[in-house]
């Protein structure tokens, strides 16, 4: 019976996440800032902090307070949290510090940067993002992961980075036959 079944349900095809185009992040910005949509002060920053830092939305969403180093100006994500199981250093603009402050403030002494607005003791929802881009006017254009696509284009095409830099400040695997066993630098 179960070779009956084997094969019979199809997953569905993944695609990419939808994201805006480089020339685009102007309005989308603006639009996060006017905030026209009325939307919850927290989740207009965490917004504004994927758009800094590039990490993965469940990454965001997650992070407690302990993983922020304010004087060294980095946010270290612990392995387990980290979809390749490495922990990663995130180094935070002064703007994200800005935002983290704020971020403090509201929370107060809550485990999370970003609690739940229903339940403090949990953080703030996956769908939070998504639905607030939508709100935005952004929906099928936008995603929270798709600030991580526009990250990478813009920092490859406009800023002329080049790859290793990039594939490492988003938590990529590093390329090539070596990659890994042999890149071990930071790019601090």
């Amino acid at each position: 019976m179960g070779l009956a079944i084997k094969g019979a349900l199809k997953s569905s095809p993944k695609g990419h996440y939808a994201s805006i185009k480089p020339d685009e992040l102007p309005a989308l910005m603006l639009a996060i800032e006017r905030n026209e949509a009325r939307l919850y002060r927290h989740t207009i920053l965490a917004m504004k902090l994927l758009a800094l830092t590039f990490v993965r939305t469940s990454e965001l969403i997650e992070a407690t307070w302990d993983e922020f180093d304010f004087k060294r100006k980095e946010w270290s994500i612990p392995a387990e949290r980290m979809k390749m199981k490495k922990p990663h250093l995130v180094p935070l603009a002064p703007q994200a510090i800005e935002i983290l402050k704020e971020l403090k403030e509201l929370a107060g002494n809550r485990k999370w940067i970003l609690p739940s607005q229903i339940g403090h003791a949990k953080h703030m929802s996956n769908n939070t993002i998504l639905k607030a881009l939508e709100s935005l006017g952004y929906k099928g254009e936008m995603t929270g992961h798709g600030f991580r696509a526009l990250a990478r284009t813009t920092i490859r095409e406009v800023l002329e980075y080049p790859p290793d830099v990039i594939e490492r400040q988003l938590a990529h695997i590093a390329s090539g036959a070596n990659g890994e066993s042999y890149e071990r630098s930071l790019h601090r």
